[in-house]
C-alpha cells in the first residue's frame, strides 16, 4: 500500500493558524479565532469530495467518509481538536523544519535561549535522521492537537484517492476548546453518529492510551474579616492571606504535580483571587481511581479547615465540580476497540506502548457520552510550550495507524 502524504504540508499550514482557546470567555467557542481554521478545513474536505463537511455553531467540524465495504462495519470517529493552550501564546506561529535531524541540540532563532537538548528530551534519541518540526521560539507549535488534526486530512485525503481500500462508515469531528475542558460540551452525539471513536492526540510514536485521570474541580472559597488597615489590629483577618497559608500547608513531597508520576494523584492549584474580605483558590484533584478523589478532596479540605482553626471569625466553602472520569471503566467493556488500535499500530511499522494518561482527553468525556474513545499518538511533545516539538515521520506514522485501523474494522467485522 504506497501512501502519499500530504501531512507535513497540511500541519505547516496549520500552525499558522492562531487558535488558542480562553479560560475566562464564557462565548462557544470561547475564541472566535478558533472558526477560522475549522473554516478552513470544512473547505478541504468539501475539495476531497466529503460532501456533508460542515462547520456548526458551537464550532465542531463534522464529516463523513462514506463505508465502500458491503459489509455491516460499525461507525468509527477520528477526533482532534482545533485550539491550542492559553499556557503560551500560539500567535504567530513561525513554524521551522530541521531536516535530517543529528542529534545535536536545536537552538530556536528567535530566542536562543530557547533549547531542545536530547538529554531533557530522551525521546529526540529515536529521531535521528528524521524532520523535527519546532516553532521559533517566541510562541508554542501547536502540535497539540494540530498533529492530529493534519493526520485526520491526510488519511481523508488518501481514502478519497484510494477508493479500492475497503472500510466502513467513518466520521469525522474536529472540536474546539478541548484545552479549556469544554472540547464536547456542546457536542450532538446523536447527530455524530458513531459507535467508538479514537482521538488523535497522544505523544511518544507507538503509545496508545486507553486510560486516563479522573478528575474534579475543587474551588475553596474563604471569607475573612475587613477593616480599615490603620485600625485592624486584632480585627483584621485578610482573606487573602488566609489563601497563602492553605497554599503553603500543601504537601510538597506528595500530592503535587511536581512530586508524583505514573499511577499518583496530586492536588492542584491552578488559580486565585481576591481581597481581604474574600479570596478564591481554584484547584484540580486528580487521580485512576475515582474512590481516590474523594480521599485528595477531604484531604484538602481538612488542610483548610486546620488553618482556619486560628481564625475564628472566617469560614470556608467547597464547591466541588466533576470535570470528567477514567476512560477505561467505558473502554475496557469493548475490547475490540483497543485490539485494533494496537494491531493497527503493528501494522504500521510501530511498536504499540499501551499506557496510561496523566491527564485527559476529549475522549474521557466522550466515553461516558456513549462513545468509547481512546487516544492515539500523533507524535507531539512538550506540550503547551515553546519548546513544543513533532517529527514528519512520526505524523507519517500515525496517518498510516489510522488507515490501517479503518480497514481493520472492516475485516475483522
Amino acid at each position: 500500500m504506497t501512501i502519499i502524504h500530504t501531512v507535513k504540508e497540511r500541519f505547516l499550514k496549520y500552525v499558522k493558524y492562531d487558535t488558542q482557546s480562553d479560560y475566562n470567555s464564557t462565548s462557544v467557542p470561547s475564541t472566535a479565532k478558533q472558526k477560522l481554521l475549522s473554516a478552513e478545513l470544512v473547505k478541504e474536505l468539501l475539495q476531497l469530495g466529503i460532501k456533508d463537511a460542515h462547520l456548526d455553531e458551537f464550532g465542531y467540524v463534522f464529516a463523513t467518509v462514506p463505508a465502500n465495504s458491503q459489509k455491516n462495519v460499525p461507525v468509527i470517529c477520528f477526533c482532534s481538536h482545533v485550539d491550542t493552550s492559553p499556557d503560551c501564546s500560539g500567535e504567530n506561529v513561525k513554524p521551522i523544519i530541521h531536516n535530517n535531524y543529528n542529534g545535536e541540540d536545536l537552538v530556536l532563532p528567535d530566542d536562543n535561549n530557547v533549547v531542545l537538548k536530547m538529554a531533557e528530551h530522551p525521546d529526540l534519541s529515536a529521531q535521528i535522521g528524521n524532520d523535527i518540526i519546532t516553532a521559533s521560539g517566541k510562541t508554542l507549535l501547536g502540535a497539540d492537537n494540530k498533529a492530529g488534526v493534519a493526520t485526520i486530512m491526510d488519511a481523508v485525503n488518501f481514502f478519497t484517492q484510494n477508493p479500492d481500500v475497503k472500510h466502513g462508515e467513518i466520521k469525522i469531528l474536529f472540536t474546539p476548546d478541548e484545552e479549556i475542558g469544554r472540547g464536547v460540551n456542546h457536542l450532538d452525539i446523536k447527530k455524530l453518529g458513531a459507535d467508538f471513536g479514537y482521538t488523535i492526540d497522544g505523544e511518544t510514536l507507538g503509545s496508545f492510551e486507553d486510560e486516563t485521570f479522573s478528575a474534579d474541580g475543587m474551588q475553596v472559597k474563604i471569607k475573612g474579616v475587613s477593616t480599615h488597615p490603620g485600625f485592624a489590629k486584632n480585627k483584621m483577618q485578610s482573606a487573602i492571606k488566609i489563601a497563602g497559608q492553605i497554599i503553603n500547608a500543601l504537601p510538597k513531597d506528595k500530592l503535587s504535580p511536581e512530586s508524583t508520576e505514573g499511577k499518583e494523584g496530586f492536588i492542584h492549584p491552578v488559580g486565585i483571587s481576591g481581597q481581604v474580605e474574600e479570596a478564591t483558590i481554584d484547584f484540580i484533584i486528580r487521580d485512576f481511581e475515582d474512590e481516590h478523589l474523594l480521599k485528595h478532596e477531604n484531604e484538602l479540605k481538612a488542610i483548610c479547615n486546620a488553618v482556619l482553626s486560628d481564625y475564628p471569625d472566617s469560614t470556608v466553602e467547597f464547591v466541588i465540580t466533576e470535570q470528567y472520569r477514567n476512560m477505561k471503566n467505558i473502554v475496557a467493556a469493548h475490547p475490540k476497540v483497543s485490539a485494533f488500535a494496537l494491531k493497527a499500530i503493528e501494522r504500521a511499522g510501530v511498536k504499540p506502548k499501551r499506557q496510561s494518561i496523566r491527564g485527559g482527553t476529549d475522549g474521557s468525556r466522550l466515553s461516558f457520552m456513549g462513545l468509547p474513545c481512546p487516544n492515539i499518538f500523533a507524535g507531539e511533545h512538550a506540550f503547551h510550550s515553546k519548546q513544543e516539538w513533532v517529527s514528519v515521520q512520526d505524523m507519517e506514522a500515525a496517518v498510516r495507524t489510522i488507515i490501517n485501523l479503518a480497514m481493520i474494522w472492516e475485516e475483522e467485522c
